[in-house]
């Protein structure tokens, strides 16, 4: 059906493609795989029209075709998700569903015909089991439903060939399922499917063929019955990844008390838990649980209604992040690419400016010191990189966690609050994340992670929250762990059992 064929490209001299094939055909789903620069970005892009191959040509039911920009891919029926969101923050949803094509009335006035556009946003969103006012303001919605409302959008295009980039990177364990629901009725429509993620667990159900590039190169392609998490990373890297777990541990002191936490959207009971010295606590939840809004209400940017909070036992009032960090409490948050970097800055700015105290005497910076807290945060965390004076917006998506990574180990924390800290991360670079949580912790640190992949939540915590409706449904030991007991408590059909 639509095929790429001797496909290279190159920007600024830098080959990103060199004679990359690819082929897909109706009701199929072929999984594009491959670390972070890869290529495969950018052979999407050219896919969807929105590069223009250098050499190789572009196929479409055995017709070649020139793409000149995504409108010409639309009107092939060729539909790209872009791996970040591209909504207009202040349109409700049914006004995003339908921009630029609104239905009208009225003639000449061209006059938008609201219920018609009522009608096709529930139409959208009953597609990817959104239930929700299509007159919601899209930026008061959570990022797994501004996701879920991306992906409606693109499939009201009715598109034949349907490219998904990271589509479940801020979707919960239940909104995946659904998406996967979705992906088998199109392909069963025979919907042709492009499927890319770093969720190896997620291709293995949703895959019917899976093809991987490494250096901008076809580095092989694997068939259903082969599809398995090792083969697949030794096509993306080229060698076997240990799979790092978390032993046994005897955690240490408590570093983090919460006694009865309430934000505006808590029940009236509030939240009460700790984390210890040497501990990875997990915090799983369905997407609106209240995971990211507790973490935000201890870190000062949402307003604690009631509750106690001790930090290495001396009391603590949230109230703003500079207290929290003052504290040694620190959040990587969800959004790293606009709450936790300045893209257009450089490595060595965005990893100094937030501890400019640290390396400044009397108001002056000493760039001896600032070197050394730059260049050992590169060193220590594997940022690859030309040098520290690379803007932190040229960095792939694992590189740009580290970076905020590296910031805030040079503060010292005590207890780290990681959201969602490998989502859009490749294999390679999740592995060396998972290593470093694990030294972070040896070092007697303690880590509350957020995360919506159950796989990491099971592999890396010793404990584990679960939330449900903003409330805690549940403490999970080690032993107890178990993707159903999780989703048993996330779905709130297990008995809600709090600790002391």
């Amino acid at each position: 059906m639509l095929e790429a064929r001797g496909v290279s490209k190159a920007f600024l001299g830098a080959r990103a493609l060199s004679d990359v094939r690819f082929g897909i055909y109706s009701g199929e789903v072929v999984a594009l795989i491959g670390e972070n620069g890869a290529g495969k970005s950018t052979l999407m892009k050219i896919l969807a029209g929105v590069h223009q191959p250098d050499s190789g040509s572009l196929w479409l039911d055995g017709n070649s075709i020139i793409l000149n920009g995504p409108e010409d891919a639309i009107r092939h029926g060729i539909v790209l998700i872009h791996q970040e969101l591209n909504l207009a923050e202040n349109l409700t949803i049914a006004e995003n569903l339908v921009l630029g094509r609104e239905p009208t009335w009225g003639g000449v006035l061209g006059l938008v015909d609201r219920a018609a556009t009522r009608v096709i946003a529930i139409n959208a969103l009953n597609r990817v089991g959104l239930v929700i006012d299509p007159n919601t303001r899209v930026g008061d919605l959570a990022p797994g439903q501004k996701q879920l409302v991306e992906i409606a959008r693109a499939l009201s295009l009715d598109a034949r060939v349907l490219i998904m980039d990271e589509p479940t990177s801020s979707l919960s364990h239940q909104e995946t399922g659904r998406l996967t629901q979705v992906i088998g009725e199109l392909r069963a429509k025979g919907v042709a499917i492009v499927y890319i993620s770093h969720r190896l667990s997620e291709v293995s159900k949703v895959a019917d063929r899976v093809i991987s590039l490494r250096d901008g190169c076809n580095s092989g392609d694997l068939p259903r019955e082969a599809i398995t998490h090792d083969a697949m990373v030794r096509l993306m890297v080229g060698r076997d990844l240990v799979r790092p777990s978390r032993s046994p541990v005897k955690a240490g002191r408590v570093l983090l008390s919460v006694s009865g936490l309430r934000h505006q959207a808590s029940p009236s009971g509030g939240i009460s838990f700790e984390v210890r010295a040497g501990e990875v606590v997990g915090m799983a939840g369905l997407v609106g649980a209240g995971r990211t809004e507790l973490a935000e209400t201890l870190y000062g940017v949402r307003s604690m209604v009631a509750g106690k909070v001790t930090i290495r036992d001396n009391p603590f009032q949230p109230g703003s992040p500079a207290k929290a960090i003052k504290q040694g409490l620190l959040l990587v948050p969800e959004d790293r690419r606009h709450h936790g970097l300045i893209l257009a800055e450089s490595i060595r700015s965005n990893i100094s400016l937030p501890n400019l105290k640290g390396i400044s005497s009397a108001g002056w910076v000493s760039r001896q010191r600032e070197n050394k807290m730059v260049l050992h945060g590169i060193a220590e965390l594997s940022i690859r990189t030309t040098g520290p004076e690379k803007a932190a917006g040229q960095l792939s998506g694992g590189n740009q966690q580290k970076v905020v990574l590296a910031r805030w180990l040079a503060a010292n924390p005590s207890v780290l609050m990681l959201d969602e800290p490998t989502r859009g991360v490749d294999v390679g670079a999740k592995s060396e994340i998972y290593d470093l949580i694990g030294k972070l912790v040896d070092q007697g640190l303690g880590v509350l992670m957020i995360s919506s992949d159950l796989e990491e939540v099971l592999r890396l915590s010793d404990r584990v929250l679960v939330l449900h409706e903003h409330g805690l449904a549940g403490e999970l030991s080690r032993d107890e762990l178990s993707e159903e007991a999780v989703m048993r408590l996330a779905t709130g059909t297990a008995p809600r059992r709090t600790t002391p």
